[in-house]
């Protein structure tokens, strides 16, 4: 993929399953952190942008795009939209996956694979748990304290890719969960060819004024869409 000509940030808001409160706020946060890099924010609601060509998009932003997990037709990946998505990801395109994004299209077994894992459940409400970065370094974690507490909806997953290296962990018991203290929150990948953030941060709208996640999605945004070149 030629990315000299390639600015736009595609940011996809479709829902056909459970409709976050936080998806707007969401998509005008990463329209915004798209502007500040320099990049064009195309924000849709209409799945049908995915019959016209990706020629100029640089990122997929996909922004709680949630399915219904045993309603194949609510899915709108399909047909030729699956073939255009593969082959933007295969030309080196970037995708963010936010959310619910891993709560989407299950019966496209290439979907799961390309976000990393399918959302499988979440304990009850928005409790406060403890976070932690881990040791390596990345652009998506610069800024982050080692070790902080945030509100948000947590995920626990399934079909996780072998090759998922998290870049912040959960601790289970900090929720009153069993489990890992080392659960995995979000992740960066490259895959087929292109590059794949996805945090499953975000659930509640105050996530989106939250600095330590607005930084996290930021550095996700720049790495994914290798952007600048030295990401």
């Amino acid at each position: 993929m030629d990315k000299g000509g390639r600015r736009t940030v595609l940011i996809v808001t479709h829902t056909t399953g459970y409709r976050h409160a936080s998806i707007e706020p969401a998509a005008q946060a990463i329209a915004e952190m798209a502007r500040q890099a320099g990049l064009e924010p195309e924000q849709v609601a209409d799945p049908s942008r995915f019959d016209r060509p990706l020629d100029t998009v640089r990122l997929i932003a996909f922004v709680s795009t949630t399915t219904r997990r045993k309603d194949v037709s609510t899915e709108w990946l399909v047909g030729p939209r699956r073939d255009v998505l593969q082959a933007f990801v295969r030309g080196g395109g970037g995708v963010l996956g936010i959310h619910g994004a891993a709560d989407s299209h299950y019966g496209w077994p290439w979907y799961g694979s390309m976000i990393g894992a399918r959302f499988a459940r979440h304990p009850a409400g928005t409790p406060e748990g403890e976070l932690a970065r881990t040791k390596g370094r990345h652009v998506a974690l610069k800024g982050m304290p080692r070790r902080f507490r945030h509100v948000d909806e947590w995920y626990w997953f399934t079909d996780m890719a072998a090759d998922i290296r998290p870049l912040v962990t959960l601790s289970a018991r900090s929720i009153g969960e069993e489990g890992s203290d080392h659960h995995p929150v979000s992740w960066a990948r490259e895959f087929e060819g292109g590059r794949v953030f996805y945090t499953s941060l975000g659930h509640t709208e105050a996530a989106w004024h939250d600095p330590v996640v607005l930084e996290h999605v930021r550095g996700g945004l720049l790495w994914a869409a290798r952007y600048p070149a030295r990401q």
